[in-house]
């Protein structure tokens, strides 16, 4: 017996937020000012920040995992860009997100699922919601859970956008490293010091959820000793963490590197925040 493959359809909530849903009937925003969804999610739900021009068939495998468990997923992503000019880019995607995460209900919870640049692109999610904490602590009351995939800090910006751009060019890759390093001291005000902040209020972190951080020995980007600092720092603070290390994976290639381990260290963590309507069967036929 052939089992039938499932089709997934996107739709734009807005110019940086997409649903990934398996009901192509269904309706997206009932008010683009506010970003609030026609139908409200009955069901947990996902928001997967990913990482440099990623593409959408990548995107699309991990949303199938999370849609098999019975999750609602939404995808959120910025441009090189919108990265290099935080003030008219990467703040105004982030200004976005935390609009759409309060203004939808979310009943049965949220989780965060983060690779790469996700890390800095939460980070000004962060320093959003801090201006205005009264307003914005729902946003953080439903989130129950957090995953970090290769998570880049600012020390590994000048080291991962080239990696993302051109991944089989070393010439390119050369070039467009010593331009971020110029950038970088450059454009201090305009640009540096956002990152800053941003890696401050990561470090820091509003959210007290339990976290799992997916890590590998070779990565030059999400880098072990930088992940290790983020990890210490949210334990501190009361977080529960989990550490997962490969002695060889490559950046944002654990999954394809790793499937089997990968998801079930994803689906142990995710069986700890006890969310309603997570299908128990789930990890067998992600396998299969």
């Amino acid at each position: 017996m052939v089992t039938p493959v499932r089709t997934l359809v996107v739709q734009e909530i807005n110019r940086c937020i997409q649903m990934i849903t398996d009901k192509p009937n269904r309706g997206a925003v009932k008010d683009p000012q506010t970003l609030r969804l026609k139908e409200q999610p009955e069901k947990p739900v996902v928001l997967i920040i990913s990482w440099l021009n990623a593409r959408q068939k990548h995107l699309l495998k991990y949303a199938e995992l999370y849609v098999d468990q019975g999750f609602d997923v939404f995808v959120t992503q910025i441009t090189p860009w919108q990265l290099l000019w935080p003030v008219k880019g990467t703040q105004l995607v982030a200004a976005d997100i935390v609009k759409f995460l309060k203004n939808n209900d979310f009943k049965n919870g949220l989780i965060l699922h983060g690779f790469s640049v996700a890390g800095y692109l939460w980070g000004e999610c962060l320093v959003h919601i801090a201006r205005d904490l009264p307003n914005y602590q729902v946003v953080l009351d439903r989130v129950k859970g957090q995953i970090w995939d290769s998570a880049a800090d600012i020390t590994e910006i000048s080291v991962g956008v080239p990696t993302a751009l051109f991944p089989k060019n070393p010439t390119l890759q050369n070039a467009l490293r010593k331009y971020m390093l110029y950038h970088m001291k450059a454009f201090h005000e305009p640009a540096t010091s956002h990152y800053i902040r941003s890696s401050q209020m990561f470090h820091t972190n509003l959210l007290r959820c339990p976290a799992l951080f997916l890590v590998s020995k070779t990565d030059p980007v999400g880098t072990v000793e930088a992940n290790t600092r983020v990890k210490d720092s949210w334990e501190q603070s009361g977080v529960k963490t989990t550490f997962h290390c490969w002695d060889r994976s490559p950046h944002v290639g654990h999954f394809r590197k790793h499937r089997d381990e990968y998801i079930d260290v994803l689906f142990h963590h995710l069986r700890q925040l006890n969310l309603p309507a997570i299908k128990q069967d789930a990890l067998l036929r992600a396998k299969l």
